[in-house]
């Protein structure tokens, strides 16, 4: 089956269509099936021979785009800040919980969909009665999460570049607050926490190096063996190679990976007992995974 990717405005995301009969070149703009009807989308290299293992097949693209198409999506998208003017207003007429993030037309004017967060489920059927009587076009709301509002509108991140989720990033992959732990990070919400709110999405990007390099160590706080006697492993620096363990006397020195060893369990419950670490930061980043 012969596939091309297609990449939508305002998404990283590639989907996969078939192009039929249609020549397509790379970075042409065509007329293809997105998730919520037709839209204006880039072809994104040439198109491939694959075997298509999936049971429902990839839609096929429409045509490709004229110049009167490329006209209309660039008049219907100056008129989303209004759409979002008239969306606004009705939410307020309407006393309704929950926060407008952005208005999209599509691109022949045949349907808006308003995008908005809320905490929970909103009966918008009213709303969407009112806006289609003053749109005078089709309505659609799609509730989406804060992570997906941060991608919509992008911004700056604590590293001073925009957005990974809005600049290049195509999935949001799991984060959990166990990778900030790994790599040592401060657990101050302030610091681990991205634009969204939620947890950076670049705490994932090296987790498995840190994972790999600590595999089959001691962990922190645990007593460990090294050319200079037994300590407690206080952190781990893979830039430099090196354990930090902290002696009984208070000194830290720092040793290669392989000159540190795990004690023995029968040492280690013959040491002395282990204060329990204070996890403070997991009560409050609880609910922020």
């Amino acid at each position: 089956m012969k596939i091309i990717n297609i990449r939508f405005p305002g998404s990283r995301r590639l989907y996969p269509h078939q192009p039929g009969e249609l020549e397509v070149a790379p970075n042409e703009i065509l007329v293809a099936e997105g998730e919520r009807g037709p839209r204006l989308g880039s072809a994104i290299g040439e198109p491939l021979e694959i075997e298509w293992t999936l049971p429902t097949p990839p839609p096929v693209i429409s045509r490709k785009a004229r110049d009167e198409d490329l006209h209309k999506a660039q008049e219907f998208r100056a008129r989303e800040p209004e759409a979002c003017q008239v969306c606004r207003a009705a939410i307020g007429e309407h006393n309704l919980p929950m926060k407008l993030v952005k208005a999209e037309y599509i691109f022949d004017g045949s349907k808006v969909i308003f995008y908005f967060t809320s905490e929970g489920r909103v009966d918008f059927r009213e709303l969407v009665r009112k806006l289609a009587q003053r749109l005078r076009t089709r309505i659609e709301m799609y509730q989406i999460g804060v992570r997906d509002e941060a991608k919509l509108l992008g911004g700056l991140g604590v590293c001073g570049r925009s957005f990974c989720c809005s600049s290049w990033l195509s999935n949001f992959a799991p984060v959990s607050i166990r990778m900030a732990k790994d790599q040592g990070l401060s657990l101050n919400p302030a610091k681990v926490s991205g634009g969204c709110g939620r947890l950076l999405c670049c705490l994932a990007y090296e987790h498995e190096v840190y994972a790999a390099y600590r595999e089959g160590m001691p962990k922190i706080g645990k007593r460990a063996v090294t050319p200079k006697g037994i300590g407690r492993v206080s952190r781990y620096d893979i830039f430099t190679d090196r354990v930090f363990v902290i002696f009984e006397e208070g000194r830290e020195e720092g040793f290669k990976r392989e000159e540190v060893q795990r004690l023995s369990p029968n040492a280690e419950q013959a040491g002395p007992a282990e204060p329990e670490p204070a996890d403070n930061a997991d009560a409050e980043l609880e609910g922020n995974e």
